[in-house]
């Protein structure tokens, strides 16, 4: 498995085909919603297996100060095999690195339990997207 982070055209079109797959044709997520306009301006982390999309995530700090991890997802085939913490973990990283003090999550509500593995902390309630409740959380660095 190969895992990169990057904001190049060819990581990002890659990593829409994966969204679209899980949020839109699995989740049933307006794909309005999730093609927001700001993955030109995020960090995605992208895992491929011999030319095979497997899993992204993205990061997006509206501040250079503070960041946002969003479109965690993982294609079916590979789910419960220790993927999503790869990408996870390596937007955590690249947020240090980049310097940003914060980096906060808007969560479907049944995974607050796996984000705070990863020291997130749950703040509030928030919207419902689709059919799913969504909650913020935040990690401090």
């Amino acid at each position: 498995m190969q895992l990169v982070v990057g904001k190049t055209t060819d990581i990002i079109s890659k990593s829409q085909i994966i969204r679209r797959r899980v949020f839109f044709e699995e989740q049933n997520i307006p794909l309005e919603l999730d093609l927001d306009g700001l993955d030109e301006y995020s960090s995605h982390a992208l895992i491929t297996e011999n030319g095979l999309l497997i899993a992204t995530a993205r990061l997006y700090s509206p501040d250079g100060k503070h960041s946002i991890l969003a479109r965690v997802a993982v294609v079916k085939e590979y789910r419960k095999n220790g993927i999503a913490p790869k990408v996870i973990n390596a937007l955590i990283a690249h947020a240090k690195e980049s310097g940003y003090s914060t980096i906060e999550i808007h969560a479907h509500e049944y995974l607050k339990k796996y984000y705070e593995k990863f020291g997130f902390e749950f703040i509030q309630n928030v919207e419902i997207v689709g059919e799913h409740q969504l909650i913020e959380m935040q990690l401090k660095l």
